[in-house]
């Protein structure tokens, strides 16, 4: 019988309305204090309008033209210096510091391979009282209407940009004498649009104008899943205030991140790939569609290390003693739910021969690489794409950094490093450019789980409605992680058409597909659809995007797996901790996997055992009465478990078999049982 599901409970709601107003950029100023197991800080939030989303400026444009070195002819902005403010003292109850403004005549904040050093970014604002007002305020105001659940959310205000100098660079005029609300969109509809060479100044305007001071505090309501941001006045999307700054702690219980301890029982706090995404990690916009950048710094005990999935290899500045600062940035845009963050008491682990740096090559493309490495093909929004440097081409290993636990350095260093880099030269072999210049590793503690990071795809909402708000179908059900196995069923599909098509047929294709739609937000059907419209008639074998799409996608389970593919789901599943009886019968039921074969069974009995799913003893029995030989390390797993019952089992399937077994297995299970 079908599992019944509740969609009161079932259904993950995405509530930002992401059809009237966009997130282009966050900027998140963090501290974390694991005392409280609590994140505080502030986020500023640049948004663009929906008469805005596919505009470039061209004014703009005019005069960010690149030359032949790239440079933006706006000139760096003047780097913010501010006094360094712990988040963790923010309160309802106190004054603010004012906004320390910029100061000119410093250098460069970033290096020459564009990673930013780890300037201290941290907030201030104009001195004001916290002022929560939830009343019914009638609907003629706009409502900004962000993802957000299990946050304490303190202060919302808007962003005067134009306080920060330099910025009427971003108006039509040479100064900024009367400042208004449109004068201040006009400045932040400018600097999202800028074009992707001047990536680097575009971040530092964006730190700048982060510290700038506030200019009126914003009403804000919360319910269970959104935060709601309304400025008397502003009727529409167009006149809302477009740099907006949220002040806001995290809940010890949000289930966006994990606190716990790693494999030397130090703490540690990371993303685990929440079915709610990071909506309890701070205010964002959740459906995919909501492609932005980011730039966050977070600062930590100095004994803690802080990783995130940033574009740069940050290392630690410190602000003041006992405190370390971390600075981390994204140019490529993305949905919310990719950004990442992991804290913890960690050790770089290197290779006592030589460093990732060293191990980074580059090699000739073949011809078939060749044909569809066109440098400045993309098809993608604006960002400094590594798809559009020749030399990223021909990078097959690009530098990476391993961070685990001090006691795993003996396996690290003997194992992992090493493994490393063929995997990314494999990759490229099969994949082409890497899409990202670096890459951060992390060994994770045990209790991560791995079969829970299915994220948000355009496939899986519901009903959208004007606004942009939907649902992920069955999004919070806690079985799903199992009973679907998203990434195992991407996996089988893919191996599905590999075999189908041929190695050589099928990889060409996936090269092509990456060049094609990197950077974009993709479809299946975009998927197979070029996949069934590049290989020739004869291998298409009655393949159509209908029949793949009703069977791999549409449907709630997996198709008919080959055993080994069996194999490697159970395999899967014997890795995590717990499985309820619930799961199990299920996947019973699902996969019949008492009419297996040996290989596949023996693996159900190893999952029956380690959960004593009792109503599936009866399987163990038929498995070691029928399959004596594979059956020797069963009975080990039966008298390990140092359960009674277990035990009992394994000498009565032994009494009646011992006759008709191979005497040195025999021998072997009876040394085992007596």
């Amino acid at each position: 019988m079908d599992i019944q599901l509740d969609p009161a409970r079932d259904d993950l709601p995405l509530m930002a309305n992401t059809s009237h107003i966009l997130v282009k950029h966050y900027v998140l100023d963090l501290d974390v204090d694991f005392e409280s197991q609590v994140m505080e800080g502030t986020i500023v939030l640049f948004l663009e309008d929906g008469n805005r989303f596919k505009k470039q400026n061209s004014s703009i444009e005019e005069a960010c033209q690149s030359e032949s070195n790239k440079a933006c002819k706006f000139g760096m902005p003047e780097p913010c210096h501010v006094s360094v403010t712990n988040a963790r003292t923010f309160s309802s109850e106190m004054e603010y510091n004012d906004f320390a403004i910029c100061s000119k005549g410093e250098k460069d904040t970033s290096d020459k391979d564009g990673n930013h050093d780890n300037q201290e970014h941290a907030s201030g604002i104009s001195s004001s009282k916290y002022c929560c007002d939830t009343g019914n305020h009638g609907n003629e105001d706009f409502l900004l209407v962000l993802d957000c659940c299990d946050l304490s959310v303190l202060k919302v205000e808007e962003v005067d940009v134009a306080a920060v100098p330099g910025m009427e660079k971003f108006t039509r005029s040479p100064k900024l004498t009367v400042v208004s609300e449109e004068l201040r969109n006009q400045i932040v509809r400018e600097l999202v649009t800028l074009p992707a060479d001047c990536w680097r100044e575009q971040l530092d305007y964006y730190a700048c104008c982060s510290q700038a001071p506030g200019c009126g505090e914003l009403l804000f309501d919360t319910d269970r899943w959104s935060l709601q941001i309304r400025k008397t006045g502003a009727q529409t999307a167009t006149d809302f205030p477009h740099a907006i700054r949220i002040w806001y702690k995290t809940k010890p219980e949000g289930r966006s991140v994990t606190w716990t301890s790693d494999q030397s029982d130090r703490p540690c706090v990371y993303t685990v790939g929440s079915p709610i995404n990071n909506r309890a990690l701070f205010p964002c916009q959740e459906p995919p569609v909501a492609m932005s950048t980011w730039q966050a710094t977070v600062r930590a005990a100095a004994s803690f290390v802080v990783l995130m999935s940033g574009e740069n290899s940050a290392k630690p500045t410190q602000p003041w003693e006992g405190c370390s600062s971390w600075y981390y940035y994204v140019t490529m845009p993305m949905p919310a739910s990719t950004f990442t963050i992991a804290v913890g008491c960690w050790t770089e682990m290197k290779l006592e021969t030589c460093s990732s740096n060293d191990l980074a090559t580059e090699r000739p493309l073949s011809p078939s690489e060749a044909d569809f490495r066109h440098v400045g093909v993309c098809s993608h929004m604006e960002y400094p794409c590594r798809f559009q440097n020749a030399s990223a081409a021909t990078q097959e290993i690009i530098p990476f950094r391993v961070f685990a636990p001090v006691c795993l350095k003996g396996a690290c260093q003997e194992t992992l490093l090493r493994l490393i880099p063929p995997c990314l030269s494999a990759a490229h072999s099969v994949l082409g450019t890497h899409p990202f210049s670096r890459l951060d590793i992390l060994i994770v503690p045990a209790s991560f789980p791995s079969l829970g990071m299915a994220r948000p795809s355009k496939d899986k909402t519901g009903h959208t409605s004007d606004s942009g708000a939907s649902v992920i179908k069955h999004g919070l059900n806690p079985e799903k992680i199992f009973l679907q196995v998203h990434y195992l069923k991407g996996y089988f599909l893919l191996r599905f058409l590999a075999k189908r098509l041929g190695d050589e047929t099928y990889f060409s294709f996936l090269r092509k597909f990456v060049h094609t739609f990197h950077g974009q937000l993709i479809l299946s059907q975009d998927f197979l659809q070029m996949l069934l419209e590049n290989i020739p008639e004869e291998k298409r074998l009655e393949l159509s995007v209908e029949n793949i799409y009703q069977d791999w996608l549409e449907s709630s389970g997996i198709p008919k797996l080959l055993p080994d593919q069996l194999v490697l789901l159970l395999e899967h599943l014997l890795e995590q901790k717990t499985l309820s009886p619930r799961t199990l019968q299920s996947l019973q039921r699902t996969y019949h996997l008492h009419d297996q074969d040996a290989e596949v069974r023996h693996r159900w009995c190893e999952l029956i055992v380690k959960h004593k799913f009792t109503k599936a003893y009866n399987s163990v029995q038929s498995f070691l009465r029928e399959d004596q030989a594979m059956g020797v390390y069963l009975y080990g797993e039966l008298m390990v478990s140092e359960d009674a019952r277990q035990q009992q089992l394994a000498r009565r399937c032994f009494e009646r078999t011992k006759e008709h077994m191979d005497r040195s297995s025999a021998q072997v299970v009876a040394e085992m049982l007596f």
